[in-house]
């Protein structure tokens, strides 16, 4: 695996926030999204623990690589969810590894401050959260007074156990103004206004090819999903082709198989019928 001597620290992103310096973030999950995020000058990207390997962490050049580990039922690290403390631990310093310069974790505040006492760069998450979703349903956080207050105070405490980072999530964006202005976290916004250390956007969103919900906050900078469409098309005209060819006999033709001299072959049949 190469070294990228121009890759960002941590040091690196929490001087950009000092500096108030805007950074980029996407969400990728193949290789060729990584490689075209690098290539476009991309500061971050987040990266699921099932997609990230040697080859993802090629791809992804100079850009900072967030891993997300997999929580609880969510996923899972080498054929098991994730539970203890030890199973995050073990799987952080795999990730890690292999070339990752940071972990998501939302698990319990126990968890995340292990992973930090074991200089782990560690990103939590703030507002809307999915794995916590059957407590708040699928909505903005922080729209009440109590709920900006209970914000604030898991800040507070993300800051305290030594997480450097966190996904700031469909939060009201004055509210996102004052957790990023108060706090040395890093704030990766995802539908929390401009105010936000970073913006956070699936590539999905961005390249027009999601099939699920497109949030509020998406953005579409390209509409792949034509173009998909019709490679999808093609791909199974293609297949039905070839299955086709095969019925009938047309494929394997001369060309595509391997000839032997008469002779070797005249020699073969003679041995292996003695």
């Amino acid at each position: 695996m190469s070294i990228y001597h121009n890759r960002p620290l941590v040091s690196d992103i929490r001087a950009m926030k000092k500096r108030g310096e805007k950074i980029s973030m996407l969400f990728v999950t193949t290789p060729d999204e990584a490689a075209a995020a690098a290539e476009a000058g991309i500061h971050m990207l987040s990266i699921e623990g099932r997609f990230f390997d040697a080859e993802m962490r090629e791809a992804a050049g100079d850009c900072f690589v967030q891993v997300g580990l997999p929580y609880g039922g969510w996923g899972s690290f080498q054929g098991r969810p994730l539970a203890t403390g030890e199973d995050y631990l073990r799987a952080a310093f795999h990730y890690a590894a292999l070339g990752g310069d940071a972990v998501y974790c939302a698990a319990s505040y126990d968890i995340q401050k292990l992973l930090c006492d074991n200089h782990i760069a560690v990103v939590g998450h703030i507002g809307l959260i999915p794995s916590y979703i059957t407590w708040t349903g699928w909505r903005a956080v922080g729209k009440t007074a109590d709920e900006a207050l209970a914000l604030w105070h898991h800040t507070q405490m993300l800051e305290r156990i030594g997480v450097f980072g966190a996904e700031l999530e469909v939060v009201p964006d004055r509210v996102a103004r004052y957790l990023t202005e108060n706090s040395s976290l890093v704030m990766l916004g995802m539908g929390a206004g401009k105010y936000a250390d970073a913006q956070y956007l699936f590539t999905e969103d961005v390249c027009g090819y999601g099939k699920t919900h497109k949030p509020r906050h998406g953005k579409t900078y390209r509409n792949f999903a034509p173009e998909l469409e019709r490679l999808q098309a093609e791909r199974i005209a293609a297949f039905r082709e070839y299955k086709a060819d095969v019925d009938n006999g047309g494929y394997p033709a001369d060309q595509h198989s391997v000839a032997i001299q008469d002779a070797e072959f005249d020699a073969f049949m003679t041995a292996a019928r003695a």
